[in-house]
This record gives structure tokens, sequence and C-alpha cells, in this order.
């Protein structure tokens, strides 16, 4: 896939996530050094649940966000270097921050359609 479809399946999920809009939302993060072994000796996960009320592109540092009530996360624009629907309302991308320092996030939506 070329750059600028990659880029626009990325843009197409942001124009689009206002449906899920009341929806509860599940992000599973995960910190590693290797995508081919995500172990979980080498591998950190965090999850956060909240019901999604907001989503915009914060332009000032590239970045994607989604926020809840008591809850706010970004994903850095500049820095996907993967991303994919998993499946019915799941979305994964994939953040490089090192050169061998890698972010998973993971957001499954609960929508109800």
């Amino acid at each position: 896939m070329n750059t600028a479809d990659f880029q626009q399946e990325i843009i197409t999920f942001f124009e689009n996530i206002d449906k899920y809009y009341g929806s509860k939302t599940e992000i599973t993060e995960g910190l590693c050094t290797d995508m081919d072994n995500l172990d979980a000796n080498l591998t950190t996960w965090n999850l956060s649940e909240f019901d999604l009320i907001r989503s915009a592109y914060r332009k000032n540092g590239e970045k994607l966000m989604m926020e809840g009530s008591n809850m706010y996360y970004e994903i850095s624009a500049d820095r996907i270097i993967g991303f994919e629907q998993t499946g019915r309302n799941k979305f994964e991308f994939i953040e490089l921050y090192g050169i061998s320092v890698f972010r998973i996030t993971k957001i499954r939506f609960h929508y109800k359609y």
C-alpha cells in the first residue's frame, strides 16, 4: 500500500469516529521492543475503558485524540507505522518511538449498530 492510501485510511477512521460517540470504548495499549515477540515478559500492557465523547486532531504536535469523562488519549500521527481494522468496530495502531520502541494501541468500540 502506498503512503497516500495509508494516510487516507487513518483520515477516514477519524472522519467517521463520531458514529462511536457515546459508545463504551476500550483502549489496550502495549509498549514493546520487539514487534515479532509480544511475550508478556517483553511487553507492558495497559487497559482503559471510557465512553467516547469527543475526538479531534491536534495540529500542534500532530496528535489524534480521543476523550471521555476523566480520560484523554492521544496517538502521534507522525509516528504511525501501522494501522488496520482488526474486526468489527476494532482497530489497531502501531507507533514507532525509537529504533526498537513501539506502542501498540488496540481500540474496541462497543457500538450498538
